[in-house]
């Protein structure tokens, strides 16, 4: 037997579940076990078993890749580790939650669909990334050109994406008589579970009218505001949670102290209490939703282009620079907050001032490249609403404007060096076309705002803001990404 955690002896110091884990049913099925899911949801599903002694396990389903990874956490009897990192206290916790796993690669397609149509499945949640939902974030509908979709519904029994398995699960549960599970979305996305909501019923349709309609009455999806930043796990990261462990833990992640969870309490049946290990059941998630997007992640945006393109490697490095700090404090309270319709007694210079704190932790090392993938499924909801909402209002928009600016140079796939940027997103072929012989700061604007999957029809409309942008834009490209920021500085300060 190898040695792994579920049979070695730890530190003292490890905080090991609390609870008698052989009483667990798998009554959750989570698509995507990746890093955040397991610093956050998992440890909080572990957290909740250990207070209230109850029988929500989870099932843990990777779609694509991963492989080793679910071999892995099989071998260790489906436990795995999470470092809690600051400078000061670090804090090591095993997460006991997981029953069981399947991949569809190791255990077969029907074996997956099986799992979720078990009627005993109460939950289907999802953390996916922004393009596992297959949606043209413009409309929020289903992408109907998508390859993974094409082929599902060609083949709807032999799905791929996971829009594909959850329909099918459903269409099974539907013809066996059985209820339907929640669909319950984790990922950075606005209105993430009205996202799966919209692109499930447009999948259901092309299918069958009545399972459509049965969907459409009968299934939840409620949505959900996740908070924690989890870097990618790397040799450095991996050897400190070793160190602490006791023993390497290739399941194992490394992620900051913080953490937050709302949801929107709209559950199909059953659900978990996870409110004991501190999460928040609202009626309506959509203002935390925003307020994160925005100022967390938008900012993170601005930082990633902004700070890649600047020579930082690490977001708390970006906030060692003084203007970096000063110009994110600035987008998250003078654009991003005032965007918001929060509920009474929220404070939003205080949650900016988190933020900037959070971002400075030396012990999380968060890459601005990592931060920098998949731009275009993610500036719609962190940057184009809030542009929107100043158009509207006629009000300056520097900050926006220059992260806006950032990624349109990062794209370009050339840093400030001269040396190349391996862009990773969806939409880089159509990025390359939409630039394809743009040299100029204007052309390389108006190209791509002209992709509407990212910005509409409307935001290319505004022809101050346009100007303003390819002012940003060779901001970038002839001061560089610092001395463009600080040049935004100095203008507003005079």
């Amino acid at each position: 037997m190898s040695k792994n955690i579920s049979n070695e002896p730890l530190k003292a110091s490890v905080i090991q579940p609390g609870f008698d884990r052989s009483g667990l049913t798998s009554r959750i099925v989570h698509l995507g076990f990746g890093a955040f899911h397991r610093a956050h949801q998992g440890l909080y599903t572990s957290e909740m078993l250990a207070l209230t002694g109850s029988d929500w396990g989870i099932c843990e389903i990777n779609l694509f890749g991963g492989e080793e990874l679910i071999k892995q956490l099989r071998q260790q009897d489906h436990l795995y580790s999470v470092l809690e990192k600051d400078a000061a206290n670090p804090v090591v916790k095993i997460s006991g939650a997981v029953t069981e796993s399947l991949h569809p690669e190791l255990d077969g397609k029907q074996a997956v669909l099986a799992k979720m149509a078990d009627p005993e499945i109460e939950i289907v949640s999802l953390t996916i990334t922004e393009k596992g939902y297959c949606a043209d974030l413009s409309t929020g509908h289903l992408d109907s050109n998508n390859g993974l979709i094409k082929a599902d519904l060609s083949h709807p029994s032999e799905p791929q994406s996971a829009i594909g398995y959850i329909v099918e699960a459903l269409r099974i549960r539907k013809e066996n008589g059985d209820k339907p599970f929640t669909v319950m979305s984790c990922d950075n996305i606005q209105g993430n579970s009205h996202v799966a909501r919209q692109v499930v019923l447009d999948y259901a349709a092309e299918l069958n009218s009545d399972l459509h309609d049965w969907i459409e009455s009968e299934v939840t999806f409620p949505c959900t505001m996740v908070d924690r930043i989890v870097p990618a796990i790397t040799e450095e990261s991996s050897a400190a949670l070793a160190e602490q462990l006791g023993i390497a833990d290739p399941c194992g992640i490394v992620c900051e102290p913080f953490r937050q969870w709302v949801i929107e309490d709209n559950f199909v049946s059953g659900r978990p209490d996870w409110g004991v290990a501190g999460a928040t059941f609202v009626e309506d998630v959509i203002p935390f939703e925003n307020m994160k997007l925005r100022m967390l992640n938008g900012s993170h945006s601005f930082l990633a282009y902004l700070g890649f393109l600047g020579g930082f490697k690490y977001i708390y490095q970006t906030m060692a620079d003084k203007d970096y700090r000063t110009a994110a404090h600035k987008l998250m309270t003078d654009e991003q907050a005032t965007t918001l319709s929060m509920p009474e007694g929220t404070d939003l210079t205080a949650y900016a001032n988190l933020l900037i704190n959070r971002f400075a932790n030396t012990a999380i090392a968060h890459e601005t490249y990592q931060i920098a993938t998949d731009g275009s499924q993610k500036l719609p909801q962190r940057m184009c609403e809030s542009l929107r909402y100043h158009f509207a209002k006629g009000n300056s928009v520097t900050w926006l404007t220059l992260g806006l600016a950032g990624w349109m140079v990062y794209v370009g796939e050339k840093d400030e060096r001269g040396g190349s940027i391996e862009v990773r997103d969806p939409m880089l072929s159509e990025i390359r076309s939409q630039l394809a012989g743009a040299k100029s700061p204007e052309q390389i604007v108006k190209a791509l705002l002209s992709i509407e999957q990212i910005f509409g029809t409307d935001i290319k409309q505004n022809q101050a803001f346009v100007e303003q942008l390819i002012q940003a834009v060779a901001n970038v490209k002839e001061l560089g990404a610092r001395g463009a920021v600080a040049a935004a500085l100095a203008k507003q300060t005079n």
